[in-house]
C-alpha cells in the first residue's frame, strides 16, 4: 500500500490553498466595486456635509526658518497644518494618537508629537520639520548617519525618528536625565546605548531597524566612527548573480 503522505494533498494544505484563493478573489472583487463607486457622480439632490471651519484663528509662526501665517480651525493639529496647508509631507501620520512617533517635529528645538499639538498654540514659535534639517545639499549629521548605518527600511517612520534623535541629543547636551540614567546628579549626560533606546522608545519602527538607529545616534553623539555593517555589491558580484539567476536585474 502507498504511504499516506503519497496520496493527494494533506487536508490542511487543501484548506489553506482554498481559503487563500477565496480571500484573494473577494479582495479583487471588492477593489473593482470600490473603484466603480468612486467614479459615480453624486445623485441629484443628495445630502452632503461640507466641512466648515469653526472658531477660525490666525496663527503666525516660523516653519523651517520661513514665516507662515495661516487661518485655521482652532481644532486643527500641527501635523494636518503641515501636510495639508503647507505641503510639508515629510512628517507622517501613523497612529494619529501620539503612540508611534512618526509625526515627531521640533518646536523651539524640543521634540513634540505634531498629531497631538494644536496649531493654534504655536503663535510666534519656531517649527522645524525633517525638510528643514539639511542645509541645501548638505545633510544634517543624523541624516547622513542614518544612511550610513541603514537606520531605516520602508522609511515611513524615519522622519520622526531623525527629528526625535535631534531633540534627544539636545536634551543630552542640556544634561536632562531619563529613567535609566545611573547618576542623576551629573550636569552632563553621556549616552549609553541603553540610554538611547530608552529615550527613543516613543518612536516605533515596524521594520525593526533599531540596531542601525541606535548606531547612527551613538556615532553622532559620541563622535566615534562606528563600523558600517553593509555595502553596495561590486559590479563583478552583480554580473555573476545575473548569470546564475538568469534575470536582467537582481
Amino acid at each position: 500500500m502507498p504511504a499516506l503522505g503519497d496520496v493527494g494533498q494533506a487536508r490542511r494544505t487543501f484548506m489553506m490553498q482554498t481559503s487563500g484563493g477565496g480571500i484573494g478573489l473577494f479582495a479583487a472583487q471588492l477593489l473593482v466595486t470600490e473603484s466603480a463607486l468612486a467614479q459615480m457622480a453624486p445623485a441629484a439632490g443628495a445630502a452632503s456635509a461640507p466641512v466648515v471651519a469653526q472658531n477660525v484663528v490666525k496663527v503666525t509662526f516660523q516653519v523651517n526658518g520661513t514665516p507662515r501665517t495661516l487661518d485655521l480651525d482652532s481644532r486643527v493639529v500641527l501635523l494636518d497644518a503641515l501636510r495639508e496647508r503647507l505641503a510639508l509631507t515629510g512628517s507622517k501620520k501613523g497612529c494619529d494618537q501620539g503612540q508611534c512617533g512618526a509625526c515627531t517635529v521640533l518646536v523651539d528645538g524640543q521634540r513634540v508629537l505634531s498629531c497631538l499639538t494644536l496649531a493654534a498654540t504655536l503663535e510666534g514659535r519656531e517649527v522645524t520639520t525633517i525638510e528643514g534639517l539639511a542645509k541645501g545639499d548638505r545633510l544634517h549629521p543624523l541624516q547622513a548617519a542614518f544612511i550610513k548605518h541603514d537606520g531605516f527600511q520602508c522609511g515611513y517612520c524615519t522622519s520622526g525618528q531623525i527629528c526625535s534623535a535631534v531633540g534627544l541629543l539636545d536634551e543630552a547636551r542640556r544634561g536632562q536625565v531619563s529613567h535609566v540614567t545611573g547618576n542623576v546628579a551629573k550636569t552632563t549626560t553621556r549616552l549609553t546605548d541603553d540610554e538611547i533606546r530608552e529615550r527613543m522608545s516613543g518612536n516605533i519602527c515596524r521594520c525593526g531597524a533599531y540596531p542601525g538607529i541606535v548606531a547612527a545616534i551613538q556615532e553622532v553623539h559620541s563622535g566615534r566612527q562606528a563600523a558600517q555593517t553593509w555595502g553596495f555589491a561590486p559590479e563583478t558580484s552583480v554580473a555573476i548573480a545575473r548569470q546564475e539567476d538568469g534575470h536582467a536585474t537582481v
